[in-house]
């Protein structure tokens, strides 16, 4: 038998819940704190020491993005290249593709480890500025890469260890460059968290990704070919960055996310997802009395579809939101007036206090 598809069922839960669907202030009195990167506005992202930061400020989930090593090896990392975050230029050179770039899918997990992290940079010509002035200084101490079973051995560890329950919030990064390699990242990271008992939604885990085919791929076809049944995260980018491309007339083009945004958009993702995850930004729109909820936060309220924004940084506001001059503008905002089910943020100590504080 087909299992209810989730649209029906997040209206029907929805409907139940409060016999009408829900205003827009009628949110979570505790929303998802989720620790993007890690606690990565205090350490570099995506190091372990970062997670387990993280994990001392209480969030809900610590997220991970996946990428491939050359040996099949998921890496926590954000980006397919090691450009940003490491010294692979000066460890490795030459080793770079003809664009310039050094990805991780051409080096293997014992040459990754090899490899210094430090926090992100921007490359101009020789020099390098940090990308996120003020956090913790470039090329200081000592950080490298780590795989995701790394990752969630030290989680599950400390779970049994601090008696907490904190989940993981994987993501897998470009499946369409992957694919254009030869290799499935989904269905590898499913084998991983199925071996680590991630398999239904009994255990603390949501998998995100950009990529609707892919999702779909994996609701559809990779969980019931092993007996899986996981939350997706539909992640909602600006179609300029580039996070999904697609080959036209034998060229790579950025996909269009703008049928999400149009109506029944969202009706079509709540047909294989669970949640989605748009830039925070998308959620506001400004009315004659201020700022507002957006089109796509009613969409996803009406549906009974939860909404986990990005990203919060307490020492990067967003721009253009008129009257929000502080991070507690900014958490009033999207937890008291759109009442978001969730959130991430390089912050986690700073949201998990707002919250606390407004009870």
């Amino acid at each position: 038998m087909l299992p209810i598809r989730k649209r029906t069922l997040l209206a029907l839960l929805s409907v139940f819940a409060t016999g009408m669907p829900a205003p827009i202030c009628a949110g979570p009195a505790e929303p998802l704190v989720i620790a993007h990167r890690g606690a990565s506005g205090y350490l570099p992202e995506h190091t372990l020491e970062a997670k387990a930061l993280a994990y001392g400020m209480r969030p809900d989930y610590i997220e991970q993005d996946l990428v491939l090593s050359k040996d099949d090896r998921l890496i926590v990392m954000h980006d397919i290249t090691l450009d940003a975050v490491t010294d692979v230029a000066k460890r490795f050179p030459g080793r770079a593709r003809d664009d310039g770039h050094f990805y991780t899918i051409d080096f293997t997990l014992e040459e990754l480890k090899q490899l210094r992290v430090t926090e992100a940079f921007e490359r101009n010509g020789q020099s390098t500025t940090q990308k996120y002035p003020g956090r913790f200084p470039l090329w200081k101490s000592s950080f490298q890469l780590s795989t995701l079973e790394e990752e969630i051995e030290m989680i599950q560890g400390l779970n049994q260890t601090l008696g907490y329950d904190i989940g993981i919030y994987p993501e897998i990064k470009k499946p369409w460059f992957h694919h254009r390699e030869g290799r499935d990242i989904a269905r590898r990271t499913l084998e991983v968290l199925h071996n680590y008992g991630y398999r239904d939604r009994t255990q603390k885990v949501f998998l995100q990704c950009f990529d609707p085919e892919e999702l779909q791929r994996i609701d559809s076809e990779l969980m019931p070919q092993m007996g899986m049944d996981l939350p997706l995260v539909q992640l909602v980018a600006e179609n300029r960055w580039g996070e999904k491309q697609v080959e036209q007339e034998g060229y790579l083009i950025n996909y269009s996310y703008d049928w999400m945004h149009e109506p029944g958009g969202l009706d079509k993702v709540a047909d294989y997802a669970d949640v989605i995850g748009p830039w925070a930004v998308m959620l506001v729109r400004k009315g004659d009395s201020g700022l507002q909820a957006s089109q796509l936060r009613l969409s996803a309220k009406r549906l009974g579809l939860p909404v986990h924004p990005y990203t919060f940084r307490a020492d990067t506001l967003p721009e253009n939101l008129d009257g929000i001059g502080s991070f507690d503008d900014l958490l009033s905002l999207f937890i008291g007036q759109l009442a978001v089910e969730g959130l991430f943020t390089d912050h986690p100590d700073r949201v998990r206090t707002y919250i606390t504080d407004r009870q």
